[in-house]
């Protein structure tokens, strides 16, 4: 097969075995510091992946995506429909009312302050998440006139409440003026179903019927909180409530989402990936720069090859791409081999943990991890970009020999 002369002779000597000196060392710790860098951004970017993708199921699966609610008043009146002139974006998948109230539950000695959350079972989405993070009971269970409750497990550990037990809900709206003073609303509800989300859900936010909870905060008959909008991917919330905000009346109505409570949480997690990512890639760019020496110490030592090259016909230009195929091959053998460590070391990172002892985590749960191609794909080129660009200088110092002079004296 051919091969051009500048690839076979980069190859060759990339390929040699014979190779001594401190230049050869130099080239295989550049080689092993791409190959360990990339390695690393891949483990790292895919665990913080995993972890982003957590946090978004187990908290956006279980909070509102983007709720519309009343500019006027604490309600929102069913009558007439607040949706009817409202043309839903293609992203947002159902709609349901909903009634949100800051409470406290209190039993067996113990306070606990929660968002109560009122929610109607039957137009809640099939695939909830509530549902599927459920260890007793349903939302079904969640019956109108039967005032139920679904509180999490740590609360429920807590204050040593099983399905079946009876607890007292205290509402911060619907107070009552008596002659001992303002009273809160408070009515004894059962536990239901107890669920764990892990996450910070599971102890801030406990679950009632709509109707229940409109009924103990007071509302007007045929009010709620407000409507919430389901989205097929939580992220896209900020475009669906820009595109809301556009079909209503500010004095009329408020249109939420859900950064607005939690958003500083998924922002913490965006920048601590963005710092990992920058600190990693600076260890490619060290390792991919250490092939500079290598390829200056190579042009020093290979001055007079260089030269008979050039005198067998070689034009600068070829010995400069020569130098260059030389480089490229030393990091795109470490990015490679990095890329499919990466991958596999990211597949196998929980049998490792267990091997070597390590726990993560204070519970049995296993290490989340999510590949994105398109970020491998950028970490891959991203080495080979540097180790393109380490090998500029050395090759132009290459191309700048004088076969002449270098031969007289050697």
């Amino acid at each position: 097969m051919f091969q051009p002369a500048e690839l076979f002779l980069a190859l060759r000597y990339g390929r040699s075995k014979q190779r001594q000196g401190f230049a050869a060392f130099i080239s295989r710790v550049s080689m092993l510091g791409i190959m360990l860098g990339v390695m690393a951004l891949i483990v790292v970017t895919s665990v913080m992946n995993g972890f982003e993708r957590e946090l978004k199921e187990r908290i956006l699966g279980l909070v509102p995506h983007v709720t519309l609610t009343s500019a006027e008043s604490r309600s929102l009146p069913l009558t007439p429909d607040p949706l009817a002139a409202i043309t839903l974006p293609k992203s947002v998948m159902g709609h349901a009312p909903f009634v949100n109230v800051e409470g406290v539950l209190q039993g067996a000695g113990h306070l606990q302050p929660v968002l109560l959350q009122g929610v109607y079972p039957r137009l809640e989405p099939r695939q909830s998440e509530l549902n599927a993070s459920m260890l007793h009971g349903s939302l079904a269970g969640l019956q109108p006139g039967e005032y139920g409750i679904l509180i999490g497990r740590p609360v429920a550990n807590r204050m040593g409440l099983w399905p079946g037990s009876k607890i007292r809900v205290l509402a911060a709206e619907g107070q009552r003026f008596t002659p001992l003073g303002v009273m809160p609303a408070q009515r004894q509800f059962t536990v239901v179903g107890i669920f764990e989300a892990g996450s910070d859900i599971d102890q801030s936010v406990a679950f009632v019927h709509g109707a229940d909870l409109a009924r103990l905060a007071r509302l007007p008959e045929d009010h709620v909180g407000g409507v919430r909008f389901y989205l097929n991917d939580a992220f896209n919330a900020g475009t669906v409530a820009a595109q809301l905000r556009e079909q209503v009346e500010p004095s009329r109505y408020v249109i939420s989402e859900w950064r607005e409570r939690y958003g500083n949480l998924f922002a913490a997690v965006q920048m601590e990936k963005s710092m990992m990512m920058i600190m990693l890639s600076l260890v490619v760019a060290v390792a991919a720069f250490n092939a500079v020496s290598a390829l200056v110490m190579l042009v020093h030592d290979k001055r007079g090859d260089i030269a008979i090259l050039q005198t067998l016909g070689f034009t600068p230009a070829r010995i400069y791409r020569t130098l260059v195929l030389q480089g490229m091959y030393t990091g795109s053998l470490g990015a490679t081999l990095g890329l499919l460590l990466g991958i596999l070391i990211t597949v196998l990172i929980n049998p490792l943990l267990t091997l070597v002892g390590v726990s993560v985590f204070s519970y049995e749960e296993q290490l989340p991890y999510v590949f994105n191609v398109q970020q491998i794909l950028l970490v891959f080129f991203f080495a080979l970009v540097l180790s393109f660009i380490a090998t500029l200088y050395p090759a132009w110092r290459a191309a700048q020999v004088q076969p002449a002079e270098t031969l007289r004296y050697a």
